[in-house]
């Protein structure tokens, strides 16, 4: 018996999860993140730790959000495949093409599945980047960590979008709705707090990111 239907999912897509960043002090993190969402309050839990360095907490919580959203969308690559969803959209208004700046630099059309594969290869790319998310304690973080942080939230938004716009129903029938709602909840009071996602960004989901936040 496979975890959110995982077993029909495909290999590419689905990633092992990853480990937290940092070291121990990132292991310290990521167990508060547990307790603290284990309270049932996802407004205390998102709150930077007293004593805590804002950059380790983001890291850890990318690292978090990654995951999610690739156990999300592997128990739905079944359904959103080339045919299904040629384009990665959300909704008729908004769609989204794929450049990295390095290997694809000017944005190509791709299929949804496509574009989610390209972000994914593409995110843990950047996880992996000892650079960017520094594995040992004491290690700085680059000038332009925040930076990268906010774009890959923003690219993992889009897969929220899309399933919430392209495949809710779908999500519904497999009775996985609550644990969306719960990981999107987590997610946008997160971004909300510490101000990663710009408002024009999250159009695609305002009614449902208002309700969010109005609770």
């Amino acid at each position: 018996m496979s975890l959110f239907g995982l077993g029909s999912r495909s290999q590419k897509t689905f990633r092992p999860k990853k480990g937290s960043p940092s070291g121990s002090k990132g292991v310290q993190l990521k167990k508060h993140i547990d307790a603290t969402l284990g309270t049932g309050n996802l407004r205390e839990a998102v709150k930077l730790p007293i004593g805590e360095d804002l950059n380790e907490w983001l890291a850890v919580n990318t690292v978090d959000f990654f995951n999610q959203v690739n156990i999300l969308y592997a128990t739905l690559t079944e359904f959103c495949t080339p045919s299904t969803c040629p384009t990665m959209t959300a909704g008729p208004e908004y769609e989204y093409r794929w450049a990295d700046g390095v290997t694809i630099k000017k944005p190509l059309v791709v299929s949804a599945p496509q574009y989610v594969e390209y972000l994914m290869d593409w995110i843990e790319a950047q996880l992996d980047n000892e650079a960017i998310f520094p594995q040992k304690f004491g290690v700085p973080f680059p000038t332009n960590f925040q930076d990268v942080v906010k774009t890959i939230l923003k690219r993992l938004f889009r897969v929220y979008a899309h399933i919430y716009l392209s495949h809710f129903q779908k999500v519904v029938s497999l009775k996985e709705e609550a644990h969306l709602n719960t990981c999107f909840k987590h997610f946008v009071l997160f971004t909300t707090e510490f101000g990663l996602i710009e408002k024009v960004e999250l159009a695609p989901l305002e009614e449902i990111i208002e309700s969010i936040l109005q609770r």
